[in-house]
């Protein structure tokens, strides 16, 4: 199967790397997981895509204004468990497409993506995104560049 094309709202499975792995100086992060593209921009000076994520996680947030939960039935629709999972707004990647750390789903060899979130749940990601950037509260972690 291919790479699927990178979009805002495509749920991919990626290595995330939380900033406590990063400022102890890990450069891969210690699980696979799913994570919403929230930026997807073509570089015109070399014409890479340049990528933004946000991870999905069954942890709850220690505040929840910096995470969002994502409603069971987009849970089923992107074949998730029946567990609860949120957003990070304050937890940030970033990285060149397809990147280093892009990974198959384990129930699906070859294929990368979970599908895409609902509109309504990927501007409240977005919108989160943008305040807790705005208060200078979140973090992007550069990976491949």
């Amino acid at each position: 199967m291919s790479l699927p094309e990178p979009r805002p709202g495509l749920v991919i499975r990626y290595s995330f790397l939380w900033s406590h792995e990063h400022d102890r100086g890990a450069i891969e992060g210690s699980k696979d997981r799913p994570c919403a593209i929230v930026l997807a921009a073509r570089r015109e000076e070399n014409g890479n895509i340049q990528i933004v994520v946000a991870p999905i996680t069954h942890s709850p947030p220690a505040d929840i204004v910096s995470s969002l939960e994502i409603p069971v039935t987009v849970c089923r629709s992107l074949g998730f468990d029946s567990g609860r999972h949120w957003l990070r707004f304050d937890e940030l990647n970033r990285f060149v497409w397809p990147g280093y750390d892009l990974r198959s789903r384990t129930d699906q060899p070859g294929r990368y993506d979970y599908g895409m979130l609902p509109r309504d749940v990927f501007e409240k990601l977005r919108a989160g995104i943008v305040e807790t950037q705005r208060k200078r509260q979140g973090q992007i972690i550069p990976r491949s560049e």
